[in-house]
């Protein structure tokens, strides 16, 4: 671990997390922990859309600075991004992503300090673009993150997501949960992922729905956003015998409204359940081409585990090849690991509410 290094007491941050809502998700708790220690500092977080419309709920960040896609091939852009960025004046740059794209950002920004992570971690041209790399212990994307932080003196600090859902998206669940056939209880599916060797089978989702209407006389609620995830949810409402229901395209605020309102969350490594782990509702996540002690959904209180985690095998490579590799690993998972999941799920929860 490098020396720790004197920030001040109102210290001028750039967090460049620029992309995927769930990173952006786990990042969340770093920026709670500076203002918690620096309640003085300013700190400013450097993100593409659509990640942007999440970050602006963030209490602890005081500046959203939405940046272009592909500004890094763009060279008036990235001109112009440089202007914008060192008007802002930082003081450092803390990078939990750790590549060239968001180390880039904070070495245009003309942070002298610019705080990210060693290989394995830290990758492509990131170790270079900062200047005090990192090693830390931690697997989980969380932990990692906060370990970073004892460079400028905050250790060991508790993990917060603090996410508030705005009263129009809790008004909007509200409604749908008035649905007849959700009033004894539901779970939310949500069968999209940013990479296909990440998803599942739609029909096996099905499935899943008909086993939890039949064992629990709990109705699945299918989430979706966008035409190809519509196409998912259809296929899954027609495979699951009428035990499931589609519900209307959710934005990102919305399906934390519903996800809150749920009795868990079922779905893959994807945004959506870290969205539920950061809102503390009990997840039955699968997993492929990712690692459940890296990136599953965040277990706030290691003292009560409430994630369920599925995975038969992990389909290794490099990030490049898992995202375009098929879902080998993800249909190496059976109807009966899924269901078996979901037993274990309710006895948990039925042993929480009898405590």
């Amino acid at each position: 671990m490098p020396p720790q290094i004197n920030v001040g007491q109102s210290p001028r941050v750039l967090i460049p997390r620029l992309s995927h809502i769930g990173d952006c998700i786990l990042t969340l708790p770093v920026v709670n922990a500076i203002k918690d220690r620096f309640p003085d500092s300013f700190i400013a977080w450097a993100i593409e859309s659509p990640g942007d419309f999440l970050v602006k709920g963030c209490d602890a960040v005081d500046q959203v600075i939405t940046i272009p896609k592909g500004w890094l091939k763009k060279p008036m852009q990235a001109w112009s991004l440089r202007r914008q960025l060192r008007a802002l004046d930082f003081d450092i740059s803390i990078d939990p992503q750790s590549l060239t794209k968001s180390a880039g950002i904070g070495w245009i920004s003309g942070a002298k300090q610019r705080i990210g992570l060693t290989k394995p971690w830290g990758r492509e041209l990131a170790p270079r673009l900062n200047n005090i790399n990192v090693s830390v212990k931690s697997k989980h994307v969380v932990d990692r993150s906060l370990e970073m932080l004892e460079v400028i003196g905050i250790t060991s600090p508790a993990a917060r997501f603090d996410l508030q859902i705005p009263d129009s998206a809790m008004s909007f669940a509200s409604a749908i949960a008035a649905d007849s056939k959700l009033k004894s209880g539901f779970v939310v599916i949500n069968p999209g992922a940013g990479w296909k060797s990440r998803q599942w089978s739609n029909k096996r989702f099905g499935s899943v729905a008909s086993y939890l209407r039949e064992e629990y006389g709990l109705t699945s609620l299918v989430s979706w956003f966008g035409d190809q995830e519509e196409q998912m949810a259809d296929e899954i409402v027609a495979s699951s015998d009428g035990h499931a229901i589609k519900a209307p395209s959710t934005r990102l605020w919305e399906l934390a409204a519903l996800i809150q309102r749920s009795r868990f969350f079922v779905g893959c490594d994807t945004g959506p359940s870290h969205l539920a782990g950061a809102l503390s509702v009990p997840c039955v996540t699968l997993f492929g081409t990712t690692e459940p002690n890296v990136s599953a959904p965040y277990e706030l209180d290691a003292s009560n585990k409430i994630h369920i985690r599925i995975q038969k095998y992990y389909q290794s490579g490099s990030s490049r090849e898992r995202r375009k590799a098929e879902n080998e690993a993800m249909m190496e998972i059976q109807i009966d690991d899924v269901t078996s999941g979901l037993d274990q799920m309710m006895k948990q929860l039925s042993a929480n509410a009898a405590a």
